[in-house]
């Protein structure tokens, strides 16, 4: 027998996915994105000034910090202050190689680009989807740097995306929610360029192992949701940002 989604969806399809622009007022790049249910807060701030170990370099750094809000799930989550969890570091660390991926560093000079990505309201898929939002909000505030005169060029050279897929029954899913995470044999975070080239895979067997056969179905699952969350980050940035 086969899974049935709890939402009706295709196997290869995505919740609905839209970007709320210029979320707050002070962030160059301030972007909600609602994914399903789950909603994750980017907001993207340019410093001057790289880590010590870039300084007279002329390269510049990206880096991001992910939060979970208490509120965020039906058991309230303690905040995270000084001691991070495993899974927080892991998401941030995530979030930040993926849109490293997006920017060129010699063109950003020696500036650090800062991702704060916080998730309000989770139904799995936080990251993937802080890494999709956080690219638009980051595209967003390079645009407002250009305006201002603050980047002559923008260090921005191609888009991020992300999506998780799940083996359920033996069978891949696009874009698990909560009951499919849980449920999942398989679980995999897809991160890809606007080529469809990996940036990272992250994938383990909850329960059980995969074939190879069946990493290469998550892959072309992956790859048909990805070219659909490109394609809404297009649509998006090429609208108002109002």
């Amino acid at each position: 027998m086969s899974w049935h989604r709890p939402d009706g969806r295709q196997s290869d399809q995505l919740r609905p996915i839209r970007f709320e622009r210029n979320f707050t007022r002070f962030a160059p790049g301030s972007v909600l994105t609602h994914c399903g249910d789950t909603q994750v807060l980017c907001n993207v701030t340019v410093q001057e000034g790289v880590p010590r170990f870039l300084e007279g370099t002329g390269k510049g750094w990206l880096t991001a910090e992910y939060r979970m809000l208490p509120g965020a799930t039906p058991q309230r989550q303690e905040r995270e202050f000084l001691k991070l969890s495993g899974r927080t570091q892991e998401i941030q660390r995530l979030i930040g190689r993926s849109l490293r991926a997006a920017v060129d560093l010699h063109a950003l000079g020696e500036r650090t680009i800062i991702v704060d990505a916080d998730a309000i309201q989770a139904d799995a898929g936080t990251r993937t989807t802080a890494i999709t939002g956080g690219f638009v909000a980051l595209a967003d505030a390079v645009e407002k740097l250009m305006q201002q005169g603050k980047l002559a060029v923008s260090p921005i050279r191609q888009q991020v995306a992300a999506i998780s897929v799940g083996l359920l029954q033996g069978e891949p899913f696009l874009d698990l929610n909560y009951p499919e995470d849980v449920a999942a044999e398989v679980d995999f975070n897809i991160v890809m360029d606007e080529n469809l080239g990996i940036i990272e895979i992250q994938g383990t067997a909850e329960d059980g192992t995969f074939s190879r056969s069946q990493l290469n179905q998550i892959l072309d699952c992956a790859e048909k949701g990805i070219r659909d969350l490109l394609e809404i980050q297009r649509e998006t940035l090429r609208g108002s940002s109002h």
